[in-house]
This record gives structure tokens, sequence and C-alpha cells, in this order.
């Protein structure tokens, strides 16, 4: 049911307290513009969330990179959490996982066409991407995971709540998991239940929709996880690894929620043995060995060890992993399915924004075909439009 895997620790309230109270200081700061919020003239979309980890950012971002990759050039640009480097990286074929961090290593790997950037500072990261020469054609900038950098004013802002962890039953860091109270959810242009179960009714929706108390202007939307083909990490003969009703998983995660992959996983195996690792965990030697061992234990003929595309990332260049993991080692992809039929509603919303404010991209081209040649051409405005304006 929705909200089965919120935690509270109530005798945290009264530092929770405190939190809120400085929260709401830096919120009221950029309410009064005594710290600024700027806009850009190319297309910012902002994916992010308001509680610590687990909302499926990653494949919601990817999500958007698949609709608009086509026909338009995207930049994604992060904060490159845990990277060894410093201020504002471009990523290119040479750049590894301490240059960028395991995220955009992720989707760079996955989608090398596309711009990846890191830079703490997300205001000078744009600035680079629609200046730089390499960059300077970009038509569409989606932010990963900046819901509260508010320094950046998006075109449009979209926040995503776990339905396991929906943000009406949390409470504040550190008691609850919220980083921000609940009514900051205004800001969202856009609001998305995600990990959904597939068994979810009309009712659900409609108690959930009335739950959730979003204004007239926000657009809500619902997603599942669907998990697709694993594939081995190392390469090698695939119809030597048992299927997955025969096999002996253990389960490799190094996310923030891993309790919906377990779920998800678990009644299509014979047997699941977890191995969890904190979120982002670069895996030490002790690790590699404890890896090692978990594996060996099992049984030989149906063991198989299955992984993330995020941990798969971090795992890509570490040394000392056996070569009876590495035979086996499986790592499985996972993409977002919109439910309700929501998909075409959402992809024109988003096409709709970036179509409005690119002077570059195919969609831009696509209506202009349409349009008089001495007609206002929207791909040509000094600002871009915001979506609550479309």
């Amino acid at each position: 049911m929705e909200g089965d895997y919120i935690k509270i620790n109530r005798w945290l309230r009264p530092l929770s307290f405190l939190y809120g109270l400085g929260v709401e200081l830096r919120s009221q700061l950029f309410e009064l513009n005594i710290l600024k919020s700027r806009s850009f003239t190319t297309p910012v979309i902002s994916v992010g969330n308001i509680t610590v980890g687990g909302t499926g950012k990653t494949p919601h971002v990817e999500y958007l990179v698949r609709l608009l990759s086509n026909e338009a050039k995207v930049a994604v640009l992060s904060r490159g959490y845990k990277r060894k480097t410093h201020g504002y990286l471009l990523a290119d074929k040479d750049s590894t996982m301490r240059d960028i961090g395991d995220e955009p290593y992720q989707m760079k790997l996955k989608f090398p066409n596309i711009e990846v950037a890191v830079d703490a500072n997300r205001c000078e990261g744009i600035d680079h991407l629609i200046n730089d020469e390499q960059t300077k054609d970009t038509d569409v900038i989606i932010l990963d995971d900046a819901y509260q950098h508010r320094y950046v004013k998006p075109g449009i802002n979209i926040l995503l709540v776990d339905y396991h962890r929906l943000i009406i039953y949390d409470e504040l860091l550190p008691s609850g998991r919220l980083r921000e109270p609940i009514e900051s959810k205004k800001r969202a242009d856009i609001v998305i239940i995600t990990k959904c179960p597939d068994s979810l009714n009309p009712i659900d929706y409609r108690v959930l929709t009335k739950a959730m108390k979003l204004y007239a202007y926000q657009s809500l939307f619902f997603t599942s996880l669907h998990y697709g083909a694993p594939y081995l990490l190392f390469g090698g003969d695939e119809t030597r690894v048992p299927k997955k009703q025969n096999s002996d998983v253990l389960l490799l995660t190094g996310i923030a929620s891993p309790e919906q992959m377990i779920d998800d996983v678990q009644p299509n195996v014979k047997s699941l043995k977890p191995l969890t690792f904190p979120d982002h965990h670069a895996f030490s030697p002790r690790d590699i060995e404890k890896i090692n061992n978990a594996f060996a234990a099992m049984p030989q003929e149906s063991r198989v060890i299955l992984t993330t595309e995020k941990d798969a990332a971090r795992l890509r260049n570490v040394s000392g992993l056996s070569e009876d993991v590495k035979q086996r080692l499986l790592v499985l992809p996972v993409e977002v399915k919109f439910m309700l039929d929501g998909e075409e509603i959402f992809n024109d919303k988003i096409k709709s924004y970036v179509r409005k404010n690119s002077r570059n991209s195919i969609l831009v081209k696509r209506k202009d075909d349409d349009k008089p040649k001495n007609s206002n051409n929207p791909g040509h405005r000094t600002r871009t439009i915001s979506f609550r304006d479309n």
C-alpha cells in the first residue's frame, strides 16, 4: 500500500523542528527576492524530489532523454555527487566515474550522443552549456536532482513522489526523510507519483489525487517501474546463465531504496539473498571480497548475481571480482511506464514547452513548416515562456 516504506523517528522531532526553521528561512529569502532565482533563454527542465533519495529520478531523466534526443540537442546537468573533481566539467568518452560521479557516468555510457555535464553551481553550469563553443547549440537542458537548487528557475519543474513513501505521510529530517515541508510542492509544475503497483484501480487514483491537494496549475501523473531483459555486465555466453525462475539470486544494490527492487524480483526467482550497500557507495577491496564470498557460498549451478545499472557503472572498472562473479553478473535495466494513458499527455506537455522556446530543434522546424513565412516564430524569443503560461 502507499506509504508502506515510511518510518518516523518520533524522538527526533525536536531536531526536525529546528531543521524546519532553517529551511523556512531559506525559502522566505527566495520568496522575498533577497536570494535571486535566474531564468534562462534555453529551455530548462528540472527533475527532483523533496525526500532523501529513492524516487526513481534516474529512469525519469532517462525517459526525458529518450523523448527529446531524436528531435532536439539535449544536455543533462548534474551536481556530480561524490566525484573527485571540482567546478564545471563536460563529460566525454574518456571521462571516468571519479571525474563526474556514478549517475552522470551511467548517463554518458547509456546515451553517448547527448551532452552530460556536472557542476554543483547549476547556474554556472547552464551558462557554460549555452555559451561554450562545444555546447552552445543545446536545445534543452535537463537538471538532474535540482528541486532544492532554487537559484535556477526552470521552465518546467517536475517533482517526483515515491508511492511507497508519500510525502503526505512523511516528516522533515531527521525524524522523517523530507528535505523540505510538503508545502514546497507548490513550486512543481508537474508531480509524478512513481513506483506505483500495476494493481492500482481507478478508486486508488482518485484517492491519491485528492490526498495530494495539488493546485489548479499543476498536473499529476502516475508511473510504474518496468524491468528489461538482464544482460551480462562483462559479456559472455548468456545461454549458460540459468533462467530466472530456476535461479538463486544474489541481489547486489547500492541505491537509496532497495526495498522496491527486492519486492519486485523475489516472486520471480527460486531464491533471493539481498546484499545491500549505501547509496552511491564506492566499492572497496573488502566489499569486493564480501561479494565474492557471498556468491561462492550459493548453489553453484543455479546462482546468478543481479545488480542495477547504477551499481553496474561503479562495478565496471573495479578490480578483484572473481571470474565466477564476472561470468554471471547480470544488470537489470529499468524504465518507467506512465499509467492511466498519461504518456501522450505528458509527452505533449514536454515537447510543447521545448518547441515554444527552442530555436534549433526539429520540434520547432516541424511546427514552423505549417506557418506562413511572415508569422512570429516562438523559437526566436529572447526568453523562455514559463510552462504555466503555455
